[in-house]
């Protein structure tokens, strides 16, 4: 099984093209808008990427903040996003805000890119009491019949590892301290152009195809090439999962905190959150060598004063 992470950073400059904003996209993005309660809304959203979520959101009146751990992705995203949209480069698992400072956290296609019991307790943290989290992954049905299984055999059996199901999202979300949740599916279909699904494959649109061992993927690509229809049958299986906060933000589950989180949800030297740590503080705030560039949002409160500064949106 491969256990390469995948590069971002070189999809970044073709991300768009390879993943369009086109009519499924908005599908999705409405279901998530209407299941999420996201319009007029102080909105964070964990792995915004190249910013198209971000930007829609703003249109709807939301108040958005994006995060990403991939500076390449965040480059595109800002010069797309409109004014009053911040972004910030960080990882899901160490989230540079206060308590309980958002309505709702939002995550499109990125949980199985993350440490999901760290990723949701951080979630859960940066949440007021009657917040909400909406999530958008693959349902693992979706591997079943995948239009590039039959060019890469590898490829169903790494993403049902990396995928979550239905029942698996739930309890973790349950461990991270959401108080319920409920899921939502929704099924997509259309027919894809032939230059276009090669162009796609040969992008490595799904950041799977980076994890593919180098002869696979290049015999992959080759017997697509030879093999692809006119036209593609592409489907897709959407899990939208919704959690309420419920209550006030209590301590991370213990799988969280063996994932290196502490009884604060701050990095501890353990886990995978440990690489964080070094550029935090004791208080998890970014230190004061790095103040100088950071937005003013992650600074901590130095004294009563300095708490009446703080962004109220």
């Amino acid at each position: 099984m491969a256990t390469r992470a995948p590069d971002f950073g070189r999809l970044a400059g073709r991300y768009d093209e390879l993943r369009p904003v086109d009519e499924q996209w908005h599908e999705l993005f409405e279901l998530l808008v209407r299941e999420g309660g996201l319009v007029a809304r102080r909105v964070l959203e964990v792995g915004c990427g190249t910013g198209a979520l971000a930007a829609a959101l703003a249109a709807k009146g939301a108040r958005v903040w994006g995060v990403d751990a991939e500076p390449a992705m965040l480059e595109v995203a800002r010069a797309r996003i409109p004014a009053g949209v911040g972004l910030k480069e960080a990882r899901a698992e160490a989230l540079p805000f206060k308590d309980g400072w958002f309505d709702r956290v939002v995550m499109r296609l990125v949980l199985h890119l993350l440490d999901r019991p760290a990723a949701l307790a951080e979630a859960r943290r940066v949440l007021g009491p009657e917040g909400r989290l909406a999530v958008a992954t693959f349902d693992p049905v979706h591997f079943d019949g995948f239009w590039l299984n039959g060019f890469f055999p590898s490829l169903a059996d790494i993403d049902r590892v990396r995928f979550p199901t239905a029942a698996q999202l739930e309890a973790e979300c349950a461990a991270a301290g959401f108080s319920a949740a409920r899921v939502v599916r929704l099924s997509q279909r259309r027919a894809l152009p032939r230059e276009a699904a090669l162009a796609r494959i040969r992008g490595s649109y799904i950041s799977t195809l980076q994890l593919l061992e180098p002869g696979e993927l290049a015999e992959g690509i080759a017997r697509a090439e030879g093999e692809l229809p006119g036209e593609v049958d592409v489907r897709v299986e959407w899990l939208i999962v919704v959690a309420e906060a419920g209550r006030p933000w209590r301590a991370p589950s213990l799988p969280a905190r063996r994932a290196g989180y502490s009884q604060r949800g701050w990095p501890t030297g353990r886990g995978s959150a440990a690489r964080t740590r070094r550029s935090l503080g004791s208080t998890g705030w970014p230190r004061p060598a790095s103040w100088a560039t950071t937005s003013r949002w992650a600074r901590p409160p130095a004294s009563r004063t300095s708490r009446r500064c703080a962004p109220t949106f």
